[in-house]
């Protein structure tokens, strides 16, 4: 079991700056203690990030009891969303079981897409990193490929590790192409689903070499979603750093 004290960062908050509401569930069926630690590391590195680059946060734990009215998130100046378990393939439109599903959370996934459209249709920004991004593209009417055939480029096989480097095309003139100031990144990737029909309004910017779409954004308002983890310690902290204070700046606008 992960606990909120296992992710919060060492030290105060930011004075001043924006805040920032984080949508994580840091428990989820099928959890397992590599996942765990998976979700312990990963968590921490991007509540520290957002306080590197001069953010509060509010953690919400979409997997706890009690979970408020998600159009809450809508009064923060902005609102990211972690990975972790699949989303529910009823909200997709696969009516047939997900092949290797882990993790589903139905309550979750709609407290997520509801704070996703309300904090979108308050004009702020929303971030979203792998589960993250596929609930952007669910909340405004995308799909999603519910179990990658050909998974080699996106996760590590059978008893290899999960996470791997992958090798990402980001779109010239992109908002994520100015983020990352690069055109081709190395990422770090562990996801079986990945994005099918973007949503209404969305773009895709960012593709695997082998098509498959690893980012989403809105053109007109500051709405990104990456399917690789930024937040990966293992990865480029140069990029997670681009990432983190682009969003934050926007939030802070």
């Amino acid at each position: 079991m992960v606990h909120r004290r296992e992710v919060e960062p060492d030290g105060a908050p930011p004075a001043g700056g924006p805040r920032i509401a984080v949508l994580v569930s840091l428990n989820f069926p099928d959890l397992t203690e590599p996942v765990a630690d998976l979700v312990r590391r990963f968590t921490r590195t991007a509540l520290s990030t957002l306080h590197a680059v001069g953010a509060r946060y509010e953690l919400v734990d979409t997997s706890a009891d009690g979970l408020g009215d998600p159009a809450a998130s809508a009064a923060y100046d902005g609102l990211l969303l972690l990975g972790g378990g699949d989303v529910d393939g009823e909200l997709y439109g696969f009516g047939g079981p997900v092949p290797n599903s882990y993790g589903v959370d139905r309550r979750a996934d709609d407290h997520s897409i509801a704070a996703i459209r309300a904090v979108a249709a308050a004009q702020r920004p929303v971030f979203g990193i792998c589960r993250g991004s596929q609930l952007i593209n669910i909340a405004f009417g995308g799909t999603l490929v519910p179990d990658l055939e050909d998974y080699r480029l996106h996760r590590g096989g059978p008893g290899q590790p999960l996470f791997l480097d992958e090798k990402v095309s980001v779109a010239q003139d992109s908002r994520l192409a100015a983020l990352t100031g690069t055109g081709r990144l190395t990422v770090r990737s562990g996801h079986h689903q990945a994005v099918a029909a973007v949503g209404d309004g969305l773009v895709a910017v960012a593709h695997a070499d082998d098509g498959v779409i690893e980012a989403v954004e809105h053109p007109e308002r500051w709405v990104v979603g990456v399917q690789w983890h930024p937040e990966d310690p293992d990865g480029s902290a140069d990029h997670r750093l681009r990432l983190f204070d682009g969003f934050v700046a926007a939030c802070g606008a």
